[in-house]
């Protein structure tokens, strides 16, 4: 058995809710490995080479049983300033309003307002195009002005050809080619980057990413505080935009299913934390379509990736609610002795390790956490050692400790 299937399968019975001969460990890094490297966050944002650099150096010299980015927008700085987002802020970026070894920071505020609720119930494309995306995208803004009110199926178009065709019109779509362009770029590069994995020997699990709905409404069309006020005073309004999100949702899944590199369907849980929502908000608004994900995911071969951002021990319970060893939560922060009490028999647990040991911790106290979270929940197998989330300015004789632990403590 060569050494990537070995890895392969330590991750695959640790799914399966087995044994394997070691309790795997799939630490990415995130902005670690870029440290480690030498660069800054803005130097990778703007060079997609460089970022390969920093993750491969990270693989190969901690040895982690499967790779991945850790990092999601690697190389698009000169995308986002040909977009002009007006949601995000990155390191690098002409205005300096982040340091350069800051992630990229989503600014957050209500894009759908409350007098456009109707528009964007009624006609949600006429809404995206005249509201939603010229509200969040500076290149887009053109498309606020198109009017289609005055223009019939004839036999020449001309008025819609003359406002396609405006000197706005033309300027906008010349930068959606230059953008499409330079994205094609990054595409070839990130499929160049997992084959490099794959030479060394380490497999890449993730091949798709999905968005639970209500995540989606409260992320890019009200903001949390206004989300948070919907759900008393405009539920339908929620209600709505999920049911019909939900399909697109799913539809994305199949087709991700068809072409994915990698078998995980990565879905980071923004606000289903336990401080959100109350016990049946959860399962009404969020439970019920993110359990269709899950199911939907199995159903087309694939593996639901579940991260639960924020404390999740409330929520534990509603996730048993899947088929036995078919998916992988990976919790930031739960009691890990309630989660394997709950979960030990249906699904795979990862992550719970606290980074703030690995920056400020001692080496013994990473050792002795490491040790704790492996006899709590690596005995009947379905566990992987992961960090509750990316680590960044670490202390390198912790994260070293910590690698060491596991392949040497988690052995069975």
């Amino acid at each position: 058995m060569t050494l990537i299937e070995k890895r392969q399968k330590r991750i695959d019975d640790a799914v399966a809710l087995r044994e394997p001969d070691c309790v795997p460990i799939t630490a990415t890094g995130q902005c670690y490995a870029v440290y480690n490297a030498g660069y800054t966050i803005a130097d990778i944002m703007y060079d997609f080479d460089k970022f390969a650099e920093s993750v491969i150096k990270f693989a190969v010299q901690y040895e982690p049983d499967a790779a991945g980015r850790g990092i999601t927008v690697p190389g698009q700085g000169p995308v986002l300033e040909l977009m002009r987002p007006k949601n995000m802020v990155w390191p690098g970026a002409p205005d300096g309003r982040i340091d350069k070894n800051s992630i990229q920071q989503f600014v957050e505020y209500a894009v759908l307002l409350e007098e456009d609720m109707d528009f964007f119930m009624e006609d949600y494309t006429g809404w995206l195009l005249k509201k939603g995306y010229p509200a969040t995208c500076g290149l887009l803004e053109t498309l606020a002005e198109w009017d289609f009110t005055n223009h019939n199926v004839d036999f020449h178009y001309s008025g819609l050809m003359k406002m396609l065709s405006s000197p706005k019109t033309r300027e906008m779509m010349q930068t959606i080619w230059k953008v499409s362009d330079i994205m094609a770029e990054l595409d070839k590069k990130s499929i160049a980057l997992s084959k490099k994995f794959e030479e060394l020997e380490f497999p890449v699990p993730i091949g798709g990413r999905a968005l639970v709905p209500f995540d989606a409404y409260s992320d890019f069309y009200r903001g949390t505080l206004d989300t948070m006020m919907d759900l008393y005073e405009h539920p339908d309004v929620i209600k709505h935009f999920i049911d019909r999100d939900i399909e697109r949702v799913l539809e994305s899944i199949t087709k991700q299913s068809k072409h994915a590199p990698g078998k995980w369907v990565f879905m980071p849980l923004h606000k289903g934390m336990d401080s959100f929502l109350t016990g049946q908000q959860y399962r009404d608004f969020y439970w019920k379509y993110l359990q269709r994900m899950i199911n939907h995911i199995i159903d087309v071969g694939m593996v639901p990736f579940v991260y639960t951002e924020g404390p999740y021990t409330s929520r534990v319970k509603y996730l048993t609610e899947v088929p036995k060893g078919k998916v992988v939560y990976s919790f930031e922060e739960v009691d890990p002795v309630y989660a394997k009490q709950q979960l030990g028999e249906t699904a795979c647990i990862q992550g719970v390790f606290p980074i703030y040991l690995l920056h400020y911790g001692t080496k013994q106290q990473v050792i002795d956490e490491a040790k704790r979270l492996i006899d709590i929940l690596a005995p009947g197998g379905g566990y992987i050692f992961s960090t509750g989330a990316g680590f960044d300015q670490a202390k390198p004789e912790n994260v070293e400790a910590m690698f060491e632990t596991v392949r040497i403590y988690g052995k069975r």
